[in-house]
């Protein structure tokens, strides 16, 4: 067991905030399945976090994911004090890092999130995962499976992906997995500038600019990405009618994008 001090951390914030789908309740904390590994991780007290590892796997795994490392009170300082919705924004979510999730299974959740509530959402990559996912531990309620490789998805007949509540969202699930066992690699993706890593999602199939921010932001952890969904379409026209200061904010942008998205949701009692 590892206990860290972690300011500006809250589990629970993180679990709401729409950028991982893989986290299920424990008493005081989440069991997270992630990097093919699955981990009960709790917060009992504000600052403190408990992830039930040892000290090897927490500084070659989770003290990434959690990006530990950033620190989040400069970019929290980083609002503009005459802007008073973000501050407020960002005074409510600011127990929310931007996990470094991995990119692949960030490119496919979000392609299955379209039109969909968040536990549709989760109940549909578990059930992917089930399909095609390695068994990487067991636990009370049986196998706990890895997200499944690109190899694995496009083994899955079409009735099998469609028996995982994909619906229209299938066809784009294969061809990313054809995409990836056809000579895409996520290396190069990694190399690219923000532009171009863009350009280069939106060509997949299925992928619009939403989707791709979203793998930006929360799968290659690129900071200054910014989705636009339904939540801060709001935002923009109640708050910014002119449209969003991105270049006043870089390049922590997606941050306050979180924290907006959150505090939205909040306002509008959908936490």
């Amino acid at each position: 067991m590892i206990e860290v001090h972690t300011p500006f951390l809250d589990l629970t914030a993180i679990a709401g905030s729409g950028q991982c789908f893989r986290w299920q309740p424990l008493d005081g904390g989440y069991r997270i399945v992630a990097m093919r590994r699955a981990v009960a991780v709790r917060q009992p007290a504000r600052d403190i976090l408990r992830i039930a590892c040892d000290r090897d796997e927490f500084q070659s795994v989770w003290k990434s994911y959690f990006d530990l490392d950033t620190d989040y009170r400069a970019i929290i300082d980083a609002v503009s004090p005459g802007d008073a919705y973000l501050a407020a924004a960002a005074a409510h979510g600011s127990g929310i890092r931007i996990l470094r999730q991995e990119p692949w299974e960030t490119l496919v959740t979000f392609l299955i999130s379209q039109r969909k509530n968040i536990p549709a959402i989760r109940r549909a990559v578990e059930m992917l995962c089930a399909a095609a996912g390695d068994v990487i531990a067991e636990d009370a309620g049986g196998p706990v499976y890895a997200f499944p490789t690109p190899e694995r998805l496009l083994s899955l007949s079409d009735g099998e992906l469609a028996a995982c509540s994909l619906g229209y969202r299938a066809p784009y699930v294969r061809a990313a997995a054809e995409a990836f066992c056809g000579g895409l690699r996520m290396d190069d993706f990694r190399a690219m500038d923000d532009p171009a890593l863009l350009d280069a999602l939106c060509r997949l199939r299925g992928v619009g600019p939403k989707i791709a921010q979203c793998t930006m932001l929360f799968g290659f952890h690129r900071m200054n990405a910014f989705p636009v969904d339904v939540w801060m379409g709001r935002v923009s026209a109640r708050h910014y009618p002119q449209g969003f200061p991105l270049e006043k904010y870089a390049p922590w942008a997606g941050v306050m994008q979180q924290y907006m998205f959150a505090y939205e949701r909040f306002l509008e009692g959908k936490n």
